[in-house]
């Protein structure tokens, strides 16, 4: 069973400070996947769960393009090409982070004992962050589902952090409002680009980025097909992730 998140050997440089740290560790947060209990879902449950209608959305994938990315996680060799990439990009200090790998080891696994988990927003359906921002400067991309922030509503009272259950937020000092992951949509997507830097950056292509509501991406394929296991991390919290892992 994958250890708590927190206490997670990271490789990049912390992003909190310690007594914002406690606050995520009293909340537990807490990767589940293969080897947790009920937090494996099957092809077909993964897609019904992130995008059933339940009466909020008319088709099944409600964005145009309807962004979401596939990490192969045992693919992932912690090169980390992917976060030089996403800091370069997007200007990110070298005390946050927009995505970072997680290590997690297992001692008495046969053969290899050691996997990386790539972890970055969650680009979520039902956002927790967005729900707890008392300015509306966290909000959710109406057109293709990005979780964005407006840095100017912003008052940094960290609000969002807490709420989030991925740790994928922190407070940028150069521009004095929170930052995060926004699938390179600013400084990529928005100009013509097809992939995010982390993606384009991968040399293994553990991280596949595209649009799941394209029947004929690759994205689509690799969520739809029938022998692959595919999970979500802390589905129970019931977020509803665009982010999906699987191995293979």
């Amino acid at each position: 069973m994958f250890e708590n998140i927190d206490k997670m050997k990271r490789e990049p440089a912390g992003t909190l400070p310690e007594f914002e740290r406690r606050k995520f560790l009293k909340l537990g947060f807490v990767v589940t996947g293969v080897l947790a209990g009920g937090g494996l879902l099957s092809l077909v449950s993964t897609v019904e769960k992130s995008f059933a209608s339940s009466g909020l959305f008319l088709e099944q994938y409600p964005y145009k393009p309807h962004y979401s990315m596939v990490i192969r996680q045992n693919l992932c060799i912690d090169c980390e090409l992917c976060v030089a990439a996403c800091n370069e990009t997007n200007q990110v200090p070298s005390y946050g982070y927009r995505t970072t790998i997680l290590e997690r080891t297992v001692p008495h696994a046969v053969g290899r004992q050691t996997e990386f988990i790539p972890m970055l927003c969650m680009q979520c359906n039902d956002p927790p962050c967005v729900r707890a921002c008392p300015t509306r400067a966290s909000y959710k991309d109406r057109k293709n589902g990005i979780v964005m922030m407006e840095n100017k509503k912003c008052i940094g009272c960290k609000a969002c952090m807490v709420a989030c259950p991925y740790n994928a937020r922190y407070f940028s000092e150069e521009i004095h409002a929170i930052d995060k992951c926004d699938f390179c949509f600013v400084t990529r997507l928005s100009k013509g680009e097809k992939l995010t830097a982390c993606s384009a950056a991968c040399p293994t292509g553990a991280r596949t980025f595209g649009d799941l509501a394209d029947s004929a991406g690759k994205i689509y394929r690799m969520i739809h097909q029938l022998e692959a296991q595919v999970w979500t991390i802390r589905p129970k919290a019931g977020t509803k992730p665009n982010v999906f892992y699987m191995k293979g």
